[in-house]
This record gives structure tokens, sequence and C-alpha cells, in this order.
């Protein structure tokens, strides 16, 4: 029995991105892309005793790294110490904006970008939308602050932001959505921390037909924050921050040093309750068995509850539930299915909507996917192989 809409009855907008799965994604750390990318270094032209929290970009009073549009204030660390980086961070105002321009590696890479959305309101109206926008060429994302899935006021997002090489200038944009219309308003969007890797060609794992199964390969982790990385709603398996995986609803990626993860240094959690999840897709053998084994359990975040995961692999599903205390469990599993026509789509739905005692949004991990051959079907392409051998030998032989 299912428990809600399977995956591909769901709108995709994959299919020709998947003949881009050939090209599989390898994650690199970068060398420092980005100028003062966690604001450390205060505006230039200071007078030593402005003691002011928040100082107000001008032309003589510019952000090291950084260029500006708009209401653009500098927010410095006696003013937000809860935020994760060094305590300094930007407020966009009215039609703020900051941008910075880095030069791509010389090979064509994708660029992957951590960063932190906060805002210092107390009071703010619930009709108000503390929204940014992200953009760089070719791609433009909104990102609003959701303050459900974290103790912090403040989130951190993962985001796809392009590919580029040969040395191409990237220009790097943050622009303030918010709706309210007033200028001096606490509710404006606050920037922290922002981190850019690029990613490269992923080689076949060895002994798994998937890619970036174990999902070591996805945004950078703020070193000082506890809270994971939220990657909102992607439908793409090429320009999701998860490498080849897509994101349905809210997850959150996670590290093993802040979470409890079964296998690796990173996992991810689904959030975001019903028909949320991720998926990804493989090239298979029409008509051939397949295992696939996974791993399920709790992150260690105080979640408690009954998780239902729908497993999907092409059109067979099958549902499988975990009894979870919150401090941190895993059971593995597996399914063997047959391959339809390719491409075989393999995903993970959730079918709960879970909270931690303190409200926030949390559920089931996912962790360590493995997709292989069936142990029927490798031992019919042994005996292939030894017969092709006899054929070879004999023919030898014979000469």
């Amino acid at each position: 029995m299912l428990y809600g809409p399977s995956l591909l009855s769901m709108p995709m907008k994959m299919q020709p991105e998947i003949l881009f799965l050939t090209l599989f994604f390898f994650g690199l750390a970068s060398a420092d892309l980005l100028q003062n990318p966690d604001f450390e270094s205060p505006p230039a032209n200071l007078p030593e005793n402005f003691n002011s929290p928040f100082v107000l970009s001008s032309q003589n009073n510019t952000i090291p790294g950084w260029t500006f549009e708009g209401t653009v204030l500098y927010v410095k660390a006696s003013q937000n110490a809860s935020l994760p980086g060094s305590g300094n961070a930007i407020q966009l105002g009215q039609d703020g904006e900051i941008n910075q321009t880095f030069i791509a590696n010389g090979d064509i890479m994708d660029y992957v970008l951590t960063f932190t959305l906060a805002s210092f309101g107390q009071n703010c109206s619930a009709n108000t939308d503390i929204a940014l926008a992200v953009s760089a060429p070719d791609s433009s994302r909104m990102f609003s602050l959701k303050q459900l899935h974290g103790k912090e006021t403040w989130e951190s997002y993962g985001h796809y932001l392009g590919s580029w090489g040969d040395g191409e200038n990237v220009n790097l944009v943050f622009q303030s959505q918010t709706s309210e219309s007033y200028p001096n308003s606490t509710c404006w969007p606050v920037i922290d921390t922002i981190l850019l890797k690029s990613v490269g060609t992923l080689p076949e794992a060895k002994d798994n037909l998937l890619p970036n199964g174990r999902f070591e390969t996805g945004p950078d982790f703020l070193s000082n924050s506890s809270e994971g990385v939220l990657l909102d709603e992607n439908p793409s398996l090429v320009h999701s921050p998860l490498r080849v995986w897509s994101v349905l609803g809210t997850v959150k990626y996670i590290d093993s040093k802040h979470f409890f993860v079964p296998q690796g240094n990173a996992a991810v959690e689904i959030v975001s309750g019903v028909s949320a999840g991720i998926q990804t897709a493989a090239t298979l053998k029409e008509g051939s068995t397949y295992n696939l084994e996974f791993t399920l359990g709790d992150a260690n975040d105080t979640c408690v509850g009954d998780f239902i995961v729908e497993a999907q692999t092409g059109s067979t599903a099958q549902n499988f539930s975990l009894a979870s205390s919150g401090i941190g469990s895993a059971k593995n599993f597996s399914m063997t299915f047959k391959a339809g026509p390719s491409p075989t789509l393999i995903g993970f739905l959730s079918y709960t909507t879970t909270q931690t005692k303190d409200g926030e949004f949390c559920g089931p991990m996912v962790d360590y996917v493995v997709l292989r051959a069936s142990y029927g079907q490798k031992l019919e392409m042994q005996l292939k192989v030894l017969i092709l051998l006899y054929i070879l030998v004999a023919i030898f032989q014979i000469h």
C-alpha cells in the first residue's frame, strides 16, 4: 500500500538532462574564490570612535571585495554575535544589492554555494517575507527565511550556481527581495558566511552504479554551525547542489560532526514532510535484476516518531518503516527489482510530517545508497566470460 503519490507521478523536468549522467561529478574543495566572504574585513574609512553597530555603505565607505547598490548596511559583530561566522554581516535594505566577480577555474567546473540568511527583526509582521535573490550568469533563485528547521534565527542554504571555465569572469549577486517598504526596518535580510566551491568530474563508484550514493559531494558545511545546510526543491539532476540528486520539497544536508551519520561525512535528512525526498537516475539493462541497498535512520536531533519512507526503483515502489527515538539510530534495508526501460529513476520519499518538541520540522535520514547488479546476473556474466575464454583457448590450440 502506498501512502502518497509515487515519484513517477510527479512533474519532472529532467529527461533531457539524464544524457549528462555519463558525465558524473566529483566534488573538489576550491581555493578561496571570493574576497572577504565572511565580511570579517570592515568597511574602509571608518572613524576610530565609530561605535554604531550598523554602518551605511557609501562611495567613501565600501565593503572590501564587494560592490553595492541601494541600501546596504555593514553589521558589526556586537549586533549579531549569534550568527555562525565572524559575527560581522551584511544587511540588504531597500533595493539593497551586493555583488562580486570571481574568476572560474581553467577547466569547466560546476560551482556550488553555501550562505547564511538571517533577520534581526523580533516583531516583524506575519506577512513579512524575508527573501533574497541569488544570481549569476544564466541562473537566479529566490530564498526565504523559514526559521522552522533549526534552533537559530538564521538558516544556511545550499545552491547550485552554474558551470564555467577557461578563466571566465562570473558575477555573483545577492539582492534584497523583502516585500516590506520600511527603509529602516530590521526585517530586511541579513547575509553572513558565504562559501563557494568548484565541483568537477566524478568517476563511477566502485561496486555502486549510483554516483554520489553516499552523499559525500554537496555544498560545503559551515565549520562552526551545528544546523546543517537546507536544500530547497530542485527537480534538476544537473543543477542540484546535492550532485546528481534532485530534491523534492526541502531536505537538510547534514554532517557527521554535528549529526548522526551512519557512513562517511554526510547524509540527507528529509525535513519538509509528505512527498518530500530525493531522486536520481541510472542507465540499466532492461529486464535485468538489480539490488538497491540503503540506510534509514534518525539524525540524533530529537526527532521522535514512526518514519515511513518509500523507496522507488523505476515503476517498483516499496514502503519501509522505522521507529525513531531521536537519539541517533539506523537500519539497513534492501530491495530487489527488475529494470524497465532506461533510464531508471531511483528515489526516496517521506510520507510522514514530524516535528521536534521545539516545533522544528525534522524527519528520516537517508544514507549509503548502493545499487548493484543482482548476484544471479553477476553469475550469468561470469559464465559468459568463462565461455568466451574457453572458445578463445580452443581457437588458440587449433592454430
